[in-house]
């Protein structure tokens, strides 16, 4: 039974464990890098990230440049925009007040109206009753009067 387990276990390394195998790649691949090509590649990769880094310098300065001027010309237009926006609601602010102005000048139009008939109608109150006062002093005076012819002159 133990020999089935020892077979077991070295049938499992050998289909699962892949470490050996890896290792050898990785010794071919540092051996084939490192040693037969004596670092041409690294030297290779060091002159490509030079010629980028000095390639992004000049690209960084000229379109930082072309950047600011793009910025500055967004800006102006923003302002100009903000700008027109600002007047569109002014004259939307001045329309709407002189609609509210017209509905006030009909709603004080009616209000005057409405007043001017309740002093016509009070006008007219106080008529009757003056009307009616100069009536009564009137026949007051005039039974004064009668009274008065009643009585012997002195």
């Amino acid at each position: 039974m133990d020999k089935i387990v020892q077979d077991v276990g070295d049938i499992q390394s050998r289909l699962l464990d892949h470490r050996p195998v890896i290792n050898a790649e990785i010794r071919y691949f540092v051996r084939e890098f490192e040693e037969k090509r004596g670092h041409r590649e690294s030297r290779l990769l060091e002159n490509l990230n030079k010629m980028v880094s000095e390639t992004n310098e000049q690209m960084v300065s000229t379109n930082l440049e072309g950047i600011t001027q793009q910025l500055s010309d967004i800006r102006k237009r923003l302002e100009a925009a903000n700008h027109m926006a600002e007047r569109v609601q002014q004259r939307e602010l001045e329309a709407q007040q002189s609609t509210q102005m017209q509905v006030n000048m009909e709603r004080l139009k009616e209000e005057w109206a409405e007043f001017l008939k309740e002093q016509q109608r009070l006008k007219e109150e106080v008529d009757e009753e003056h009307v009616k006062a100069v009536g009564q002093l009137s026949t007051q005076y005039n039974e004064m009067k009668n009274e008065l012819t009643k009585f012997p002159s002195v």
